[in-house]
């Protein structure tokens, strides 16, 4: 299961009311190899769902994640922060062993 943050769901209604993607929105979550950690972190607004997706709802935003990353995703939340040092959307993954100083790659 992923999960939002109450903060990371309001700044994604926000989002989604200013970036044209469809009449369906969804937030698509991925993992692809890169990054100095070995494994990136992908996030997109998406209007297709395809039949191997995974759906998750959670605080009314539907979140779509391949079953290939969902392996390396699986008790995530995505957060939101807006500091000063550092302002976006970031991932809590529990299943990071050693994350990269700017927290977009991982490693398992």
């Amino acid at each position: 299961m992923i999960t939002i943050s109450k903060n990371a769901k309001d700044y994604i209604e926000t989002l989604m009311h200013e970036i044209p993607v469809g009449k369906e929105k969804f937030i698509r979550v991925g993992v692809r190899g890169g990054g100095c950690s070995g494994l990136e972190y992908q996030l997109d607004f998406d209007s297709q769902m395809k039949p191997e997706d995974e759906v998750f709802t959670d605080k009314g935003i539907t979140i779509l994640v391949d079953k290939k990353s969902l392996l390396y995703l699986y008790g995530t939340e995505l957060d939101y922060t807006g500091g000063l040092n550092s302002k976006g959307l970031f991932f809590n993954n529990p299943n990071a062993t050693r994350t990269c100083s700017c927290g977009e790659s991982f490693a398992v």
